[in-house]
């Protein structure tokens, strides 16, 4: 079995309301440190048995028509092999 995680974030440059608000909590709470927050998704996907770059390919499939708006989001997948 494959176990992939999919980390989706804003991109660059594209407005992040739910950061900016994060940001604002954290600085107002005392967090002055704090100089930039993105929120963005996390996903778990457990997947049958496939050879990595096979599960690499359709897992960038998924994220391009599903999991991910490749205009204003970007995506990052870590694949492991079940234990």
């Amino acid at each position: 079995m494959v176990i992939a995680r999919v980390y989706v974030t804003p991109k660059k440059g594209v407005l992040d309301p739910q950061g900016k608000a994060v940001l604002q909590a954290l600085q107002a709470l005392g967090y002055g440190e704090v100089e930039e927050v993105r929120v963005g998704k996390f996903m778990e996907l457990r997947l049958g048995e496939l050879p990595e770059a096979e599960a690499r390919s359709r897992l960038a499939e998924m994220c391009e028509k599903l999991l991910a708006n490749p205009l204003i989001e970007d995506y990052r997948v870590e694949v492991e092999r079940a234990r």
